[in-house]
């Protein structure tokens, strides 16, 4: 047997395919990195601890061990991550490997990178990965697809409660040539009473009742006083709904309700000042980008060497990170996701400082998909008048709100273990946008006029 594995390994370091070498006169993680393939023999027993070597380091294994159940072997298609060999053909090996070609290389290597860093890169995600399988094999009704395991963003953060459909989900409609609902819900965030038709809230639950793509308008109403009558709300031809909140709370805003029946969410402050071109275009974007925040009001986060922390800020620069939940399309998914996924911690930590919850739900989306968010044409005068910014009651105008956003920052990186924001130069604007042309040939002609 071992005659045979020096002869196969002597021919897969002939073929520049497979390093395997003799870690004394060299350094073994780099020859693990630097490899296309890997030799996975068994070891004392069936398995091999080089198995999980091989994955975390992008190397595509190759299953020396018959009989060998891989671990999650349940759910998990190894075929689509490693090479299955057979120990009694040794020799083969070399040309089963040379037979790979150069696509399905990319497409194995990035698998065991999403398997690895899903259900391998911690004892915490091993365990989460079998007590979730036990889970649906108890309910099996309402139990994971292969599709969910094998696919990003995995098992872990598809949550069966919310749908066993892969096709309710923001992440599967391009492999299952799907598309999500021509339609999306306005969900409005009011916190100050409604003492005057000129407020900024009525403005804008015209300006949303007006578009082609709003099915209805939710006010989730957060403010300490009753809620009004409907009489007080302007009449819309699209169903405008008010919840008072039970508990009158940050998070609250993201909480999914059932009456949230299409796929995209608008979610808008109580004074964004949006109009309707402005939102039809923001749709049609995220329509295309279902699994990411669409947006108009962005943020950045930085590395601060001196005080050894992550930063935050919202100075307007060529890149950004987040996009503000005040006025932004996001997958109603991420509501379910961010009330039953997120711990109660955290929660508890923006409730408590009436504060960040849109910087949390930008890092549960981007730690979910590994993408930036999306941000959307600017404003020609943008201004940000959260709450009038002068009056006490603004959480604006409180000179701690910026310093609790960096604070938040840090909080929610431990929690993750790692710095899910990713920096983008990305702004996807109208064609013909401030091109020199007749404004008669554009089709967004109001948002070049604000």
């Amino acid at each position: 047997y071992k005659r045979f594995l020096r002869r196969t390994t002597r021919a897969l370091i002939s073929s520049d395919m497979c390093v395997f070498v003799c870690p004394c006169r060299f350094d073994y993680q780099e020859l693990l990195h630097n490899s296309t393939f890997c030799l996975v023999p068994r070891g004392r027993r069936l398995g091999s601890f080089r198995f999980l070597e091989a994955l975390q380091a992008a190397c595509i294994p190759v299953l020396l061990s018959n009989g060998w159940e891989l671990p999650f072997s349940e759910v998990i298609d190894w075929s689509k991550a490693a090479i299955i060999g057979d120990e009694r053909l040794l020799l083969q090996i070399p040309s089963i490997t040379r037979s790979v070609d150069a696509d399905r290389i990319l497409a194995l290597r990035q698998q065991t990178q999403f398997l690895w860093d899903s259900y391998f890169s911690s004892v915490a995600k091993i365990v989460l990965t079998t007590l979730e399988i036990i889970q649906d094999r108890v309910h099996t009704h309402i139990s994971r697809s292969r599709l969910m395991w094998n696919s990003l963003p995995g098992g872990l953060y598809t949550l069966p409660h919310f749908s066993s459909d892969p096709t309710h989900f923001p992440f599967y409609y391009g492999v299952l040539g799907k598309t999500p609902q021509q339609e999306f819900t306005a969900v409005i965030q009011a916190v100050t009473p409604l003492q005057s038709p000129l407020q900024p809230i009525l403005k804008l639950i015209i300006a949303m009742a007006k578009s082609k793509f709003c099915a209805q308008i939710i006010v989730l109403w957060n403010c300490d006083k009753p809620s009004p009558p409907r009489s007080k709300w302007p009449s819309t031809t699209v169903p405008l709904t008010v919840i008072e909140g039970e508990r009158k709370t940050m998070s609250g805003r993201f909480f999914p309700h059932d009456v949230i029946r299409t796929d995209a969410v608008l979610s808008l402050d109580e004074d964004s000042v949006l109009s309707t071109n402005e939102v039809d275009f923001a749709f049609i974007v995220w329509h295309s980008f279902p699994e990411r925040i669409v947006g108009y009001p962005a943020r950045s986060h930085y590395w601060d060497g001196g005080k050894a922390r992550w930063g935050y800020t919202s100075k307007w620069t060529n890149e950004y990170s987040m996009v503000l939940t005040g006025a932004a399309f996001y997958h109603r998914y991420y509501n379910y996701l961010y009330t039953h996924y997120l711990p109660t911690r955290l929660l508890s930590m923006v409730d408590q400082l009436a504060n960040c919850e849109d910087i949390l739900m930008n890092f549960l989306v981007s730690a979910v998909t590994k993408l930036p968010p999306i941000k959307v044409t600017q404003k020609k005068q943008y201004k940000e008048t959260m709450m009038q910014q002068g009056s006490k009651s603004s959480r604006w105008a409180d000179p701690d709100h910026f310093a609790q956003r960096q604070s938040c920052m840090n909080s929610f990186t431990s929690w993750f273990g790692f710095m899910p924001l990713l920096h983008s130069q990305l702004r996807l604007d109208p064609v013909l946008f401030k091109d020199q042309v007749s404004i008669l040939r554009k089709k967004y002609r109001d948002i070049e006029r604000l």
